[in-house]
Order: structure tokens, then C-alpha cells, then sequence
């Protein structure tokens, strides 16, 4: 299969060419030599790469970012997409597209609703959030009005070894490795009774090439594994494989008003459309991450 994968230096897009490669596939990446916004740019390398399927990652990815930058987060995130699909529906034949959404435009549930069913209505509260549901209703109307097999993923929390430290899992895991090598008096966090459905970036990759096969145009998927953990959890794991014993300092500037207190998925349509399941237990994903920053930098190169 002929993939092309936007966003691909970043954190996901440089585990999913790995995937990818590792299955035989033929990858183009597209990053940041190419700006998404420029319609002529992507419309040009689409076509030079005449891909069977298109994976769009390329994102301005960070919730805190968003509200610091809401016009450049529109921009990229639902101008982007725009710009991709466009260029894919010129293509003398049209690849298939998996959009990469976020479990974010789900915002605040009632515990009721949970676990979150694809059905679940649009709820953003970040400008981050607002421009994924955006982004999503353009890759909708690109099915509907153009007949372009779009396909939506909607990841829950995902990490692993190489994320950058404006996200939870590695801004603790930096810390414990900080304070096993200098010491430290204690662990700040943000919210602590936060609670994510947080899946192995290595699982989540796995899907999206599933999705590319198997999932249904038009159709949209959770990408999760329908449990949740609580972020003062992610914590106490991380310092006990450190072999630390810190108290846990809730930092109020770490602590945002718009945080959605528990986000969990339902993964069943994925599964049936698949067979696909998360295969990395959490303590390996957080080893191998602590096990990352624990590296010295020059083994291994810039967090993403």
C-alpha cells in the first residue's frame, strides 16, 4: 500500500512510518518542509506521491497551545485538513483518507454518558477541541459531497517514548528522571483526580493502518481501550518504578479550568471493524517512557 502520512516527524506520524514500513508498505512522509496551510504545496507533493491512502496527522496538537494561539490552531488544524482533502479529491485516483480527530471534542460528560460511544454530541471547550470537530464536519462533507472515502479516528490519550513534555504522561516522567538524577522534594502535577482512557502510541499507530484497510468510509471510531486511570495513579506508577518515594504537590498553575474531569471511550466499533486491541500493558508504556527520558539526550533525540 501506498501511504502518505502528513505530520510525519511528529511523535505519532514518526511511530506510524515505522508501523507502516515495518508491514511493507511504501511511506511519504510530509512535515514541516511542506506548510499545510499552502494549498498549492500539498496539492503538489499528493500528487507527486499518488498515494492509495493518506493519513492526516499534521496538527498544532496541544490543548494549552490552543489558547494561547487560537487563529494559527484553526488554521492549521481545519484550514489543513481542508487543503488535504481538496488536494486528494484532484487525484486522477483518489486515495483513501484517515483523519485523525481527538477525544477531545467530546468536552465535559455527565458520568452517565460513560463510556463514550461515537454518538456522543460535540461538547469542545478548548480552541484545540473546537478545531478537531471542525476539522471532523470537513472530512464528513468531503464524503458526502465529493464522495472521498474519508475515514475519522477519534483518539482517546496516547503516549509513549519521544512525546514532547507539554503533555502529562512525559511532564511527569521527566520529573521523576530529573529527580533520580538531582534529587528533588517533591512531584507537581496538574490535576490530579484527572481521569484518561491512555493507550500506548504503539497500539494506537497499529489502528490507524487497520483503519486505512478495513474502516468504513464516512464512519467515524474511537481509538481507545475503554478504561480510565487517574492521573495521581500515573504518578504514584511512575515514582514506584523509579524506586522513589516523593509527595505529589498539586501546582495550581498546572491546573486548567476547561480540564474534562474523566474522559473514556467505547472501542467497540473499532473492534468489530477490525479486530483490533490494545496489546501494551500501561507499566510497560510508562517504563519505556521513563526509560526515555531517563536517556541521556544525545540517545535520544528531540522529544515530539
Amino acid at each position: 500500500m501506498r501511504v502518505l502520512v502528513t505530520g510525519s516527524k511528529g511523535f505519532v506520524g514518526s511511530w506510524l512510518l515505522a508501523h507502516l514500513e515495518s508491514n511493507g508498505d511504501e511511506v511519504t512522509g510530509l512535515d514541516t518542509e511542506v506548510d499545510v496551510t499552502d494549498l498549492a504545496a500539498v496539492t503538489d507533493v499528493v500528487r507527486a506521491a499518488a498515494p492509495e491512502a493518506i493519513c492526516h496527522l499534521a496538527a498544532q496538537s496541544s490543548v494549552g497551545t490552543s489558547w494561547g494561539d487560537q487563529a494559527s490552531t484553526y488554521q492549521v488544524n481545519v484550514i489543513g485538513a481542508v487543503n488535504v482533502l481538496d488536494a486528494a479529491v484532484g487525484c486522477d485516483e483518489r486515495p483513501r483518507v484517515l483523519l485523525i480527530s481527538s477525544a477531545e471534542v467530546y468536552g465535559r460528560v455527565a458520568p452517565d454518558d460513560l463510556p463514550l460511544s461515537e454518538d456522543q454530541p460535540f461538547a469542545p471547550l478548548s480552541p484545540y477541541a473546537a478545531s478537531k470537530a471542525a476539522a471532523e464536519m470537513v472530512g464528513l462533507r468531503a464524503w458526502l459531497g465529493d464522495g472521498l472515502e474519508v475515514i475519522r479516528a477519534r483518539p482517546f490519550n496516547h503516549t509513549g517514548p519521544g512525546q514532547r513534555t507539554d503533555f502529562v504522561v512525559p511532564a511527569l516522567a521527566k520529573q521523576v528522571a530529573d529527580a533520580v538524577e538531582s534529587g528533588a522534594d517533591a512531584l507537581h502535577t496538574g490535576n490530579l483526580d484527572a481521569r484518561r482512557d491512555l493507550t500506548d502510541v504503539r497500539d494506537v499507530v497499529r489502528s490507524y493502518r487497520q483503519l486505512l484497510v478495513s474502516g468504513a468510509p464516512g464512519a467515524v471510531y474511537n481509538v481507545c481501550g475503554g478504561e480510565s486511570v487517574a492521573i495521581r495513579d500515573v504518578a504514584e506508577r511512575l515514582l514506584a518504578l523509579a524506586g522513589l518515594d516523593l509527595p505529589i504537590v498539586v501546582d495550581p498553575a498546572r491546573v486548567r479550568a476547561s480540564d474534562v474531569p474523566e474522559l473514556r471511550g467505547n472501542p467497540a466499533r473499532l473492534q468489530a471493524a477490525t479486530g483490533w486491541t490494545p496489546e501494551i500493558p500501561l507499566d510497560v508504556t510508562l517504563r519505556d517512557v521513563l526509560d526515555y527520558w531517563q536517556r541521556p539526550a544525545t540517545e535520544k533525540g528531540p522529544a515530539a
